[in-house]
Parts: C-alpha cells; structure tokens; sequence
C-alpha cells in the first residue's frame, strides 16, 4: 500500500469470542478475518448460533473480543478506553435492530436528533439535519409523530434515518425488517440500496432474509463461529459507483489517533 493509499475501512483481524456459562469456557467466535471496503454493501447469514450477531456487537464495539482486532482506518479500536470507544461509536458507526428501540415519548423527528443531541450538538441544525434525512425517506409528512402512530416500516425508516443523522462511517443494521411484512421489507431493502448507490454509506446487515442477502453485492455465510464462505457478486472497484462522497469517514474528531 502506497502512503498516500488509504487503509480499508475496517478489518476483522483473528477474532475470537468466549463467554463463560455455568463455569464452562463457550466459544462464539472462531477466528474471524473480514475486510470491510468503503461503500460495500454486504450480508451476513447464517443458522441461529453462527455467531452473526456476536460479531456485529464486537464490530460496533458494543462488546470486546477476547483475542483479536478490529481496525477502523488502521486504527486498532479495542485499545482505546471505555470513554474514548463510546465516542467514536457515537461519532462512527449507527445502528439499526429489529426492535427499532425508538423512545416512545418523542417524535420521528426528535428520536432522529437523539444521537446528535446525546453528543451536545447544536439542536436547530440537528433538526434541519433530521427533516432532511426524514423527507428523504419518505417520512417528511410524519415528522411531529410519536411512534405509537407509526407504522411499522415508518418506524424502520425513522430508526433508519437515526442511524444516519452523525453521517456514520459505517450503519450495522441486525434483523432490520425481520417484523415487518413482505412487502413493506422490499422498500425498506430498496431503501438500502438507494442510500448507498446515493450517498456511499457502507452497510452491513445480518440477516435470515435470503431474498435480502442474494440481492446484495457480498454475501457473507457464518457457521459454528466461523467464516464459511464469503461469496462477492461483481468485482468491488472503488469506494462509491456513482463518485466520491464529499464527507470522508474520520475517527474521533476530539481525541487523536494513538
């Protein structure tokens, strides 16, 4: 790699995972090595007990490994203090689960600024950041909505537009449509894909959908805490298929690298 070359978004170096269960030693996760480009779309599938959601949970440092790396921008994260990781986890990445975890007392359009106002931005560009993201997928006729008055896919594309209010260099998203039906998942899957054709965000999705994951460009199968196969549909050539994206993925901004 040259110097002036960038390092891939993210790297899965060795990792394991164990837990211990009734004094017994149990292993989740076998040695993985993934490599994440900036701008993929890719699945991870598998039988119940793969190890999928473990490893999303370590590769959103909501958990540690017990061995093993992760990189983001060549920067090994799992040496960085509790405080330092909630940062950049807050700064970096965004999420999207099954069960959506919208806060039932606010509107879409504040449960999208809850992450921008958790770090202490300012709350009228949040809000303008938040209907833009809302109007964008759809939602903008629904802003001042609580979630009770949603529907489910309204309630996905609202956790959906949270997960992207900090602009995340990478969106992990576990089950993101596994309540809702057949056809509210399709355009919620089609949404997916129009915001990394649009704007280069990197998602991961752990999945049962198979549909979901034979649609996407990667396809990565997890069996007994490892990698069984990982399947690419055409040959990955730069970060974004339509351009660059005018916001390179940074780190922490407040605490430099080390």
């Amino acid at each position: 790699m040259t110097a002036s070359a960038k390092p891939p978004l993210v790297v899965i170096d060795g990792v394991h995972k164990r837990f211990l269960h009734e004094g017994r030693s149990v292993q989740i996760l076998e040695g993985i090595d993934l490599v994440i480009e900036r701008g993929e779309m890719l699945s991870v599938v598998g039988p119940s007990g793969a190890g999928k959601s473990t490893l999303l949970h370590i590769l959103g440092t909501l958990d540690l490994p017990t061995a093993g790396r992760i990189l983001y921008d060549g920067q090994d994260v799992t040496r960085y203090s509790p405080g330092r990781l909630a940062t950049f986890r807050n700064y970096s990445l965004g999420f999207v689960f099954q069960a959506h975890h919208l806060l039932p007392e606010f509107t879409a359009l504040e449960n999208v600024m809850m992450p921008g106002m958790i770090r202490g931005g300012a709350r009228a560009a949040l809000a303008r950041r938040a209907e833009a993201l809302l109007t964008e997928v759809g939602l903008g006729h629904r802003l001042t909505h609580r979630p009770g008055e949603l529907s489910g896919g309204e309630q996905a594309r609202v956790a959906l537009a949270r997960a992207l209010v900090l602009e995340p260099m990478l969106v992990l998203a576990d089950e993101p449509t596994g309540n809702l039906d057949s056809k509210t998942s399709e355009s919620i899957h089609a949404l997916f894909f129009d915001l990394n054709r649009r704007r280069g965000t990197t998602f991961l999705i752990v999945t049962h959908n198979n549909e979901l994951a034979d649609s996407m460009p990667r396809k990565v199968s997890m069996r007994d805490g490892r990698i069984e196969s990982d399947l690419r549909r055409f040959s990955y050539s730069g970060p974004f298929r339509d351009g660059p994206s005018e916001r390179e993925p940074t780190l922490d901004p407040t605490d430099p690298p080390g």
